[in-house]
């Protein structure tokens, strides 16, 4: 039985580690490099904020909005679990 479940999740793990070696890899020089970069175009920017604002389209957008959503139901789902009752705290 043990050998049979071994078997079975064999290739989904290796899906997994497949992907955390790229996923959780941790960053290089280069992508600090980049950050740098970034942060440069970020500071001599700030002035046409307002210009990048109004060039956003809709599906990126509606794809923030989405990520909003996201970030704050995963933050409420935690502070349920955190509470370990729908509403309140115990006590």
């Amino acid at each position: 039985l043990l050998t049979a479940a071994k078997a079975q999740a064999r290739p989904l793990f290796d899906e997994f580690m497949c992907y955390a070696k790229v996923e959780l890899a941790p960053p290089t020089p280069a992508d600090f490099q980049h950050f740098r970069e970034q942060a440069k175009c970020m500071k001599s920017g700030m002035k046409s904020t307002g210009k990048r604002l109004c060039s956003t389209t809709v599906s990126e957008a509606w794809l923030n909005t989405l990520v909003t959503i996201e970030v704050i139901t995963w933050f409420f789902m935690g502070e349920v679990i955190g509470r370990r009752h729908l509403v309140g705290y115990k006590v």
